[in-house]
């Protein structure tokens, strides 16, 4: 069931999320940014580290909600099959983030989120941490050094475990856990409908009474390219309800795609960062994208629009080109976005290098 655009309004408009009929106008997102400490973020000597999001614990210490899989393996598919939802903590925003533990392990594959978990997002409502990620199951034997998938997204396994993938949210007194998993997704794929295959890609934007706007990620095949919805809940427990039964953009170029969202409050209204995947949007393949919205539900992209580059400027003045940059995630203090966390990787596409989590300051 989708919502109707007055009810859309009613939503975005009423009570604590009262924020005005637009997004306030500032300066480009990208002149936010700061160069990004050469010692800062997370990285872990064997694994690949990806999708970072960072909250103040209740110690007054910094906690990387990060997810991780083993280096030895190509990292297409395997962050399909292989990923698990650790943490990490540091004295300071910035890093270095040393690793915690895992907080999100495989559970048995009679569980929706059984054999693999990704996509963390951490949020806090009152005294309850949210945990929304990916989560997905598959049959047969997990792949290892030794046995290995095949590169890429195409066999048995990797199908399977992509068509699997669905929302989920856990839940915690302390930044320390335990965590309490669902033992169902909180949204579902709609066969006949644009997000048929699966959801995923989080990004949750809590409001003060205890609502969720809910950015996802889906495809109506396989082979399609990807398109970002959005649901609300009128409480993080759910039930979460589409705001309407179309993606969120649309392009005139059929080739423009977009994954990665990140969303936030705004003084007006909505902000969101994403991932321009062939660079149609801001002109840079693999960049990101920053836009604008009164209500969850309608969406501008702002001019101009690129959000950050795969290029980044570092604190003694050297800059680095990456592979990938990608599942930008903010952290908010006081209202205000203080530092980007993006995941990087190097290497050729498909198999990469090495990936790690890097810290960017803002100013704005």
């Amino acid at each position: 069931m989708s919502i109707r655009r007055r009810d859309i309004l009613l939503w975005a408009t009423s009570g604590s999320l009262a924020q005005g009929r637009r997004a306030r106008p500032g300066k480009p997102f990208i002149d936010c940014l700061q160069p990004a400490p050469v010692d800062g973020g997370f990285r872990m000597e064997g694994w690949r580290t990806w999708c970072p999001s960072v909250i103040r614990g209740e110690d007054g210490r910094y906690h990387m909600f990060a997810s991780r899989w083993p280096l030895a393996l190509a990292c297409d598919p395997h962050w399909l099959t292989n990923s698990e939802v650790v943490r990490a903590a540091a004295d300071r925003p910035q890093g270095p983030y040393r690793f915690q533990e895992v907080v999100l392990p495989p559970r048995g594959d009679k569980y929706w989120d059984g054999r693999m978990t990704h996509n963390p997002t951490i949020h806090r409502y009152g005294d309850t941490y949210l945990l929304f990620y990916t989560g997905t199951t598959y049959s047969g034997p997990t792949p290892a050094v030794g046995r290995a998938l095949p590169s890429g997204y195409g066999s048995k396994v990797a199908i399977e475990a992509r068509a699997n993938q669905r929302i989920g949210l856990a839940t915690a007194k302390s930044v320390f856990g335990p965590w309490v998993r669902r033992d169902a997704p909180i949204l579902l794929p709609r066969p006949g409908k644009w997000d048929a295959l699966m959801t995923t890609n989080p990004a949750p934007c809590v409001v003060p009474d205890g609502g969720v706007l809910l950015v996802y990620k889906s495809t109506r095949h396989r082979t399609d390219l990807l398109r970002m919805g959005a649901a609300r809940a009128k409480h993080f427990e759910g039930p979460y309800e589409r705001l309407s039964d179309d993606e969120i953009f649309t392009f005139k170029d059929p080739k423009i795609h977009v994954e990665d969202t990140y969303v936030w409050r705004s003084g007006d209204g909505f902000e969101l960062l994403m991932k321009d995947m062939q660079g149609g949007i801001c002109g840079e393949p693999g960049a990101g994208v920053h836009a604008t919205s009164p209500d969850g539900a309608n969406w501008t992209i702002s001019d101009p629009p690129k959000a950050y580059s795969r290029t980044i400027l570092y604190s003694d003045g050297s800059r680095k080109t990456y592979t990938r940059v990608e599942r930008p995630q903010l952290l908010i203090e006081d209202g205000r976005p203080t530092f980007l966390f993006l995941g990087v990787s190097v290497g050729p596409e498909g198999q990469r290098g090495e990936s790690w989590n890097i810290a960017v300051p803002l100013k704005c």
